[in-house]
């Protein structure tokens, strides 16, 4: 297969490989009744003027499977910290005891639990697009080489690798959806 082709199919896994990481990442954050630091990934402080990821102006623990304790580097930043906690609405309130803070993690009811469910499988249509729209900008782009002289049997057989990666893609994304599923339905 023409060089040029190739590059454009490596570059289009490359996207698509990013598309499940990115999903991956997304996923971590929607918590599955156990506390994990990932769930607060997403919140920024004030943190003297920066706008700072809270991960990386304190430090986050759990000392058990409900419990949450963000213990930051300077006891200043307790208040604007809890502040950022309660605006992100994560389903959780903060215990400030002037140290640390205290994040406990409820359990999961049937009718939460379900609801996570239907932001997993949006999360996971979300990086279906963006999978389908890879395949896409790669077709286009090897319509273009098309036009430019590429002959047809090779443009054809590249569509047909690009639809191929595709649904290998698509697939990845449902076992990542459905695992994430059952973690949360398990607990």
């Amino acid at each position: 297969m023409n060089e040029e082709v190739q590059m454009y199919l490596d570059d289009c896994k490359e996207k698509m490989t990013g598309t499940i990481r990115f999903l991956e990442v997304e996923l971590s954050k929607i918590r599955a009744g156990k506390a994990s630091p990932n769930m607060l990934d997403g919140i920024y402080i004030d943190f003297y003027g920066v706008n700072t990821p809270l991960a990386q102006a304190s430090t986050l623990h759990t000392p058990d499977p409900k419990t949450l304790i963000i213990q930051p580097w300077d006891k200043n930043m307790i208040d604007p910290i809890e502040k950022a906690i309660m605006a992100a609405n994560i389903g959780m309130t903060p215990v400030n005891n002037g140290e640390v803070i205290r994040l406990v993690v409820p359990a999961l009811t049937e009718e939460r639990r379900k609801d996570m469910v239907k932001k997993i499988k949006s999360e996971g249509e979300s990086a279906k697009v963006a999978i389908r729209n890879t395949r896409r900008d790669t077709n286009d782009e090897i319509k273009q080489l098309k036009k430019d002289g590429l002959s047809e049997d090779i443009a054809k057989d590249a569509e047909a690798e690009v639809q191929k990666i595709t649904d290998d893609y698509i697939k990845k994304v449902d076992i990542v959806v459905a695992k994430k599923e059952e973690d949360l339905m398990k607990i």
